[in-house]
């Protein structure tokens, strides 16, 4: 905890945030579906899918069983770099079932930062990259740096106070 008088980081209050609300576990099964391909590779990525997170298994789904048995090959490596993207903790075994993997999805375009830079003055951009610096996960952070970036474009106006007609 912090002493009175200092101020928290974003990142260190959401982080504690997340494991109080039992939402890390959820997080990271995110995190990992997102960076799938980067983390295992594209072979491994178009024949698998992190499925969810749960007593500290993940669980994968994968395409055939030619897949199930190469993954029982592959278990200790990806164990390795699942645990150095998630953490120890988190990730203790893997379990693969045949199954469909979802399809790929194009996502709508998310504003680059050179958009959203763009858009505000450079001490506020400035303001928001120092206050989301702390966040880990990139693409967590950018998503941040989006969301307050736009905020101010998006609030409601302040409501006009009109002086009072008593004499």
């Amino acid at each position: 905890m912090a002493r009175p008088g200092t101020l928290d980081s974003f990142g260190a209050i959401l982080s504690g945030l997340s494991k109080r609300l039992g939402l890390e576990s959820r997080l990271v099964e995110l995190r990992l579906q997102h960076r799938w391909p980067d983390i295992v590779g594209e072979p491994m990525a178009s024949h698998t899918w992190p499925v969810q997170i749960r007593f500290k298994k993940l669980y994968l789904i994968v395409r055939n069983s030619v897949w199930l048995q190469q993954l029982t090959f592959l278990k200790p490596a990806l164990m390795t770099k699942l645990q150095a993207e998630a953490g120890p903790e988190l990730v203790t075994d893997i379990v693969g079932r045949v199954g469909e993997l979802p399809s790929d999805q194009e996502e709508p375009p998310v504003a680059r930062n050179s958009d959203i830079q763009s858009a505000q003055s450079e001490g506020a951009w400035a303001e928001v990259v120092t206050h989301t610096t702390t966040i880990q996960d990139p693409s967590l952070r950018d998503r941040f740096r989006e969301v307050i970036s736009r905020y101010p474009a998006q609030a409601p106006p302040l409501p006009v106070k009109r002086p009072s007609r008593v004499p």
